[in-house]
């Protein structure tokens, strides 16, 4: 496959990105000579993979955003025909040991959502792999009340961590953002601490933004949309 450079400018990106709106899967990875898996089971993040070699991401595998130059993230957003979010974002692993000092505008979690380039993807139940579309992309900035929320819910979750309330924390805790458990398997298992400060094998964990929130971002981004036809 040829290397695709970087994007220079939001505006190149989102150019790029709406070159393949409305492109299948399928379609877009034979225009890359690439092999479409039957499942996403075994290739979990194939699909974010394809948009980041066609868009020009430069990050790798290097925790930091995926348009290393722009500070911009890339995320794919599965939705169903209306439009519906069908499952959680995933942020960035969280740190379970060394939590001592940090703070929200140090974190990974504010560094990966200071500026996303949001890509919808149509994916219905049962549709195949080659047979899911993309959608328009779009940038995403977080504003004053979404950033406090998303502040508040990462003090929040980083104190348990801290404390050793790892096992406490469940998907209930956050309102914007959530940890959950993050591993190929239940034998991939990390470091943690407990509430005596000792050091537990655990399973890994990740930051994930909920479907209630990303949804509201689409319902604000079509509004938006509508608003500028009108």
């Amino acid at each position: 496959m040829p290397l695709i450079e970087p994007p220079t400018s939001e505006t190149e990106l989102l150019s790029r990105c709406q070159r393949i709106a409305g492109l299948s899967l399928g379609q877009l990875a034979a225009e890359l000579g690439v092999d479409v898996p039957e499942n996403l089971l075994k290739a979990k993040g194939w699909i974010g993979q394809l948009l980041e070699f066609t868009l020009g991401s430069d990050a790798g595998n290097a925790p930091r955003p995926d348009f290393t130059a722009l500070n911009i993230e890339l995320k794919t957003l599965p939705v169903n025909a209306e439009g519906v979010p069908q499952e959680s974002t995933f942020v960035c692993v969280a740190e379970l040991l060394n939590t001592a000092g940090q703070t929200w505008e140090s974190s990974l979690v504010k560094h990966k959502l200071s500026r996303v380039l949001w890509v919808p993807v149509l994916t219905g139940k049962g549709l195949p792999v080659a047979e899911r579309r993309l959608g328009q992309g779009f940038f995403w900035s977080a504003n004053v009340e979404q950033e406090h929320i998303l502040r508040t819910d990462w003090q929040e979750l980083t104190e348990m961590i801290a404390l050793g309330q790892l096992e406490s924390i469940t998907a209930r805790h956050g309102q914007y953002l959530q940890i959950r458990p993050k591993g190929a398997n239940k034998r991939s298992l990390t470091w943690g601490i407990d509430a005596n400060g000792h050091k537990i094998k655990t399973l890994p964990r990740g930051f994930y933004l909920r479907a209630s929130f990303t949804r509201q971002l689409l319902v604000a981004q079509n509004t938006s949309q509508n608003n500028a036809i009108a």
